[in-house]
């Protein structure tokens, strides 16, 4: 397994992140963390800010941004399960005293920044077709998606957490 807490979003070379996180993977490992994604386009104002890119909010990536790299660095059963959505409140309490209108940019990134768990499964190869080949503990089942609320990416993408 492979995991990060909100580091891929300080990286300047996100793609070369996630194509390394791939590459140490055994077959069938598993790539899980916790970030930041956005949800729709943001201000430049607040990207540009260096005390959210400290917070890992101007690294952020767009949700289906995010798919799309994992997807592109060879990640399977791609998966963006948000576990809180940022709302006006909160953009009120981060951005008080950081020199950032907060009044005219709060309604603006309202639901717009999300925590989530972001995972994919590096897939077997196709070489291997038997436990001769592949030791026990690579032979990983594929996530749970029964109880999944999240949104997962590609063919199988929902929309049940997007309201």
């Amino acid at each position: 397994m492979s995991s990060s807490n909100c580091v891929i979003n300080l990286s300047t070379d996100k793609d070369q992140v996630l194509r390394e996180a791939f590459r140490v993977l055994k077959p069938g490992g598993r790539f899980a963390i916790s970030d930041v994604v956005t949800r729709g386009e943001i201000l430049p104002e607040l990207r540009k800010n260096m005390l959210s890119w400290v917070g890992c909010l101007a690294g952020a990536l767009e949700e289906n941004e995010y798919c799309a790299k994992l997807k592109s660095a060879g990640f399977e059963q791609i998966e963006i399960n948000p576990t809180r959505v940022y709302r006006v409140q909160d953009a009120r309490e981060c951005l008080s005293g950081q020199g950032v209108d907060v009044d005219s940019i709060a309604p603006k990134v309202d639901s717009k920044f999300i925590s989530a768990f972001v995972r994919g499964v590096k897939p077997m190869t196709e070489s291997c077709c038997s436990s001769a080949c592949c030791p026990s503990e690579l032979a990983i089942p594929p996530f749970d998606r029964s109880n999944a609320s999240g949104s997962m990416c590609g063919d199988g993408q929902s929309e049940a957490t997007r309201k």
